[in-house]
């Protein structure tokens, strides 16, 4: 006889088994075409309703809803499709268990997670629950989150787990980010003419001591209490063409983390506080929000009263939960045990994966049925 753990154990195996790299990340990625219409079969024969439509151009999202008999309320599983690319890995598409767990690209960033959401939204199917519950296979969570951005477009929920690997942690915060880039504008000459030239590379010097600076004072205040503080760091740094010229722009690209509580706007203030009488220029390409749920939220008690525990932490990464919870819907992350996420030896712990497809169904019995 078959179990959820053999269940699980097939299901990430062929999700594995079937590339979704990121186009936007690796250039030659394929996407999550192939993937999305292999979810999108599964979820069908086992009997949700599914809507199969694409997020952006050539960029599928996949909608299953196990449909409720109506007056109890809805669940929404969130699991991205998506993956980073294989550079170092040696047959990355080919799912191996080992000592429990299994390996491959995607096992623990998060085809298990997936997986697990599936399974639940087929029981769900079978057991027949008031309110819908609803899985949701997404498009790009490891560049932009275009799949979740146009997700709460056209989808709700009463509530909704996104399963992120967070080793069993129930997770009701994580940081947010902002990308930010600073210019600096020289004058181009040849080497022998420090008459004409002015050194935009050199010019950015005082920038960078800046943002060290605001670095420092940034995780020596008063942090969140399980997220810490925000920090800042330097990422890119382009200028200059060669050795005899002087260069005439330099383009600093880096990125703020931030807590709750912590803007856009204020990162802005910051940036150009360090800039000023530099003559550089600030601009913000990119940010997404802090997330922190309500830790009362029936969510999170329901996750709470399955594990026998209200123990709650943070992530320092950014999910699409922060998404989901701009939308109006309470949100908690819980997912599994993983290790080396993109790394060369991604696996995620299928015991320990069990457990999270358990806490799933037993949520969505609760506050659904």
């Amino acid at each position: 006889m078959r179990s959820v753990l053999d269940d699980l154990a097939e299901l990430t195996g062929q999700l594995v088994a079937i590339e979704s790299t990121n186009p936007n990340l690796v250039p030659d990625g394929v996407g999550e075409t192939e993937i999305a219409a292999f979810v999108a079969s599964w979820l069908g024969a086992a009997g949700l309703e599914v809507d199969l439509y694409e997020a952006a151009p050539g960029r599928p999202n996949v909608v299953g809803i196990a449909r409720g008999t109506g007056g109890g309320c809805s669940l929404l599983l969130n699991a991205h499709m998506d993956t980073v690319g294989v550079a170092g890995v040696e047959n990355p598409f080919v799912p191996v268990v080992r000592a429990g767990r299994l390996h491959g690209r995607g096992a623990g960033d998060m085809k298990g997670s997936l997986a697990a959401s599936m399974l639940v939204g087929a029981a769900a199917v079978r057991e027949g629950f008031r309110g819908d519950v609803i899985v949701a296979a997404v498009a790009d969570e490891e560049v932009a989150s275009l799949g979740t951005e146009a997700l709460v477009r056209r989808t709700s929920a009463d509530a909704a787990i996104v399963t992120e690997p967070t080793e069993e942690v129930v997770v009701v915060a994580h940081k947010g980010f902002v990308a930010f880039e600073v210019e600096t504008v020289g004058r181009a000459a040849h080497g022998s003419r420090p008459d004409l030239g002015v050194d935009a590379i050199a010019a950015m010097g005082p920038v960078l001591s800046g943002i060290a600076a605001l670095d420092l004072r940034l995780r020596g205040g008063v942090g969140h209490p399980l997220l810490g503080t925000g920090s800042v760091h330097a990422a890119v740094i382009e200028g200059g063409q060669e050795y005899s010229s002087y260069p005439a722009s330099c383009l600093l690209k880096g990125e703020r983390r931030t807590v709750p509580g912590e803007t856009p706007a204020q990162v802005l203030a910051e940036l150009e506080q360090i800039v000023a009488g530099t003559g550089a220029t600030v601009s913000l390409p990119f940010h997404r929000g802090p997330f922190e749920a309500a830790s009362s939220a029936p969510v999170v008690a329901a996750l709470h009263g399955h594990l026998g525990h209200e123990v709650v932490g943070g992530v320092a990464f950014w999910a699409d939960s922060a998404l989901l919870a701009d939308a109006g819907i309470p949100t908690v992350l819980f997912g599994p045990v993983v290790g080396d996420i993109h790394g060369v030896d991604e696996w995620v712990d299928l015991a320990s994966l069990e457990r999270c497809h358990d806490a799933y169904l037993a949520v969505a019995q609760e506050l659904c049925a």
